[in-house]
């Protein structure tokens, strides 16, 4: 050709569709500088090129210099590279381009269109271009909705849906996915189901992709099963497919289950990623297992994925769960880059552990760093502001700072804001401001100041109280407790009474207390009174030796807690025999002198349990932390972080 007297263009184009294809574009590039004239398939097809190997960039600046006209190709090329790099600016003047060219509705422009606005997080745009065209295939349906789940505005995508399914007959892989998408982000388990359906009649459940998708549905539908059958008909399945099954059991607390499957993914020789590793992470979050969660630590090194920010930002919130707050702190700070996933992490975190001003400083460290807050960043705020007593800071931070950034406040953080109140005495006012922002059916809200009229000994309003949370909740145990117990502190015996034929009228019965701690590769789990633990001798004799011992600096049983109808004595056993005693003295039996003891409830500690602990970590000289249903208690030399106060 470089011999030829003659030049052609077509020749030479299809010479630069040729090196093109086979990735010598330096090569593709200087062919195109050489030709004496070009047409718009020149440009096309360099364009494209470099759009293939990732060089949106290249693409763009050859437009910018082109002296070629640009045809309907070449603008479609165009918009798909601005959609690459975001460049919203050059998507609108090619935009502009195709309305003075008249190929704005041209096919091909009006699919990458949409692409580019959705991409560009300008969905409002992608609506103007959707609604003023007729006529469009299914790639502009699975933009649309994409656009819309991306933005967080799922009336858009209900809206897409029903004239996807009412306009397009031939959905490809793709539009199952973009569906399925929609449905898990909506748990909309019907339409999930009936796509499922209408993807099994063409044997599309087999596609990894859509597979994947159905697997993420039936996972955010809160089926679990599903997911899992899903999974299982895959005939090929890759570490997205693994992945997706292992965040289904993970979002349905299956957490054992999440980690089995990381076990046999290894086994089957799939290499995990980075979102593999966090799935896992936070797997061992729900479980505080800290020795789980250190070895899936050291495996991200090997591999790695550790750097990455999804692992980092699970390893915060594995480690701040399950009690190693001071190790959360120190892989935050390693951290090359954070977002604000990261600092939400670490500011929750802290308020869990009750080291409210650790957490205030953080926030302060996250403003000053420029990082914008989320509606989360202001739930561990206003956590750390009730544990401090800061009502005040915690008005101006809800009703100005939030209104400034454009958060609008919800039930979690006027639930805070009553923990506020609560905390600081002003029990009238919570119950007020319960009343006045349309929270008054937020059994939470009512619970929390119901244990604060406990706390304050309020019994008046306690009452009250209790009244409107069985109105709301008639089976809600905690409620029948505290109740009683509060009768039991005022010596109102025939309350307790009352109380307790109410409960067995409703038939509502006190859940057994469980309690679990792991020691070396295994978890120990004990219940309430059970006497049936292999080593429930060593556990008893230990029991006895520590009672003992506490007994003489203070410790006396607090009977009130104790809602059997049965002699002191009996009462005393019980007591003594409650699930976090049992893990406690499990754990000071097998772990070496010095080491933190770490323990799981699935409700509260009791008021007994927490003195008990307080004194035994006197007497031991151990460091205990126990995590139950409402917050960390991090117990060291006779003290809680919760300051007596949860």
């Amino acid at each position: 050709m470089l011999r030829a007297s003659h030049f052609h263009v077509v020749l030479h184009n299809h010479l630069i569709a040729f090196y093109a294809k086979c990735g010598c574009l330096g090569l593709a590039r200087r062919v195109f500088d050489a030709m004496p004239s070009r047409n718009p398939v020149s440009g096309s097809l360099l364009m494209s090129g470099y759009a293939s190997s990732g060089r949106h960039g290249d693409a763009l600046a050859l437009l910018r210099a082109a002296d070629f006209d640009l045809n309907e190709y070449v603008l479609s090329t165009a918009l798909s590279a601005t959609a690459q790099v975001r460049s919203y600016d050059m998507g609108r003047q090619c935009h502009g381009h195709a309305v003075k060219s008249g190929l704005a509705e041209h096919h091909y422009v009006c699919n990458a269109l949409l692409h580019m606005y959705c991409q560009c997080a300008h969905v409002e745009d992608a609506v103007k271009v959707f609604e003023s065209v007729s006529g469009f295939d299914a790639f502009a349906f699975n933009s649309m909705i994409n656009g819309f789940l991306d933005k967080g505005k799922f009336d858009g995508s209900v809206r897409v849906v029903r004239s996807m399914v009412g306009e397009v007959e031939q959905w490809d892989h793709v539009s199952y996915v973009a569906v399925l998408g929609h449905c898990a982000s909506t748990k909309e388990l019907l339409l999930g189901r009936q796509v499922h359906a209408q993807a099994l009649k063409k044997r599309l459940e087999l596609n990894v992709y859509v597979g994947s998708a159905l697997v993420d549905m039936y996972g955010k539908c809160e089926c679990a099963c599903d997911a899992h059958s899903a999974f299982e008909v895959l005939p090929e399945k890759n570490v997205v497919s693994w992945t997706a099954v292992m965040t289904a059991y993970t979002q349905n607390e299956l957490f054992e289950e999440a980690l089995q499957l990381f076990l046999d993914l290894e086994m089957e020789g799939i290499r995990p990623n980075e979102f593999t590793y966090a799935v896992a992470l936070n797997s061992c979050a729900g479980l505080a297992a800290l020795k789980n969660g250190n070895a899936l630590s050291a495996s991200a090194v090997k591999t790695g994925h550790w750097g990455a920010l999804s692992v980092c930002n699970a390893l915060i919130n594995m480690y701040a769960k399950s009690g190693s707050i001071s190790d959360a702190w120190r892989v935050f700070l390693s951290m090359p880059c954070r977002d604000v996933v990261s600092w939400n992490s670490i500011i929750i975190g802290y308020a869990h552990h009750g080291l409210a001003r650790e957490a205030m400083h953080v926030f302060h460290d996250m403003l000053s760093a420029e990082e914008a807050p989320s509606y989360v960043t202001f739930v561990g705020v206003l956590s750390a502001c009730a544990q401090l007593g800061l009502v005040d800071e915690g008005l101006y931070y809800l009703n100005i700072m939030m209104k400034e950034m454009g958060i609008k406040p919800g039930r979690e953080h006027y639930t805070c804001m009553v923990g506020l109140l609560c905390r600081a005495g002003r029990l009238d006012e919570a119950e007020q401001f319960i009343l006045s922002n349309c929270i008054g059916t937020d059994v939470v809200a009512w619970k929390s100041l119901l244990g604060s009229c406990q706390v304050y000994k309020n019994y008046g309003l306690g009452h009250r109280v209790a009244e409107q949370i069985l109105e709301l909740k008639p089976n809600d145990v905690g409620t029948y407790v505290l109740l009683s117990n509060m009768y039991a502190k005022a010596n109102r015996w025939d309350g307790v009474v009352k109380v307790r034929k109410l409960m067995r009228e409703r038939g509502v019965r006190k859940e057994p207390g469980v309690s679990w701690i792991q020691v070396g590769s295994e978890v120990q789990v004990f219940t309430s009174d059970d006497k049936n633990h292999p080593w429930i001798n060593q556990i008893t004799i230990k029991l006895k030796e520590l009672i003992d011992q506490i007994k003489v600096i203070g410790y006396a049983p607090n009977f009130a807690v104790v809602l059997h109808d049965v002699e002191d004595e009996q009462k005393e056993e019980h007591l003594m025999y409650h699930s976090e005693k049992m893990a406690l003295a499990f754990g000071l039996i097998h772990s070496p002198e010095g080491a933190t003891i770490r323990i799981m409830k699935n409700l509260r500690i009791c008021d007994d349990c927490h003195v008990a602990i307080k004194l035994i970590s006197l007497v031991t000289r151990r460091r205990i932390v126990v995590r139950d249903t409402v917050r960390f208690h991090c117990i060291e030399d006779g003290v809680c972080s919760c300051d007596d106060y949860w």
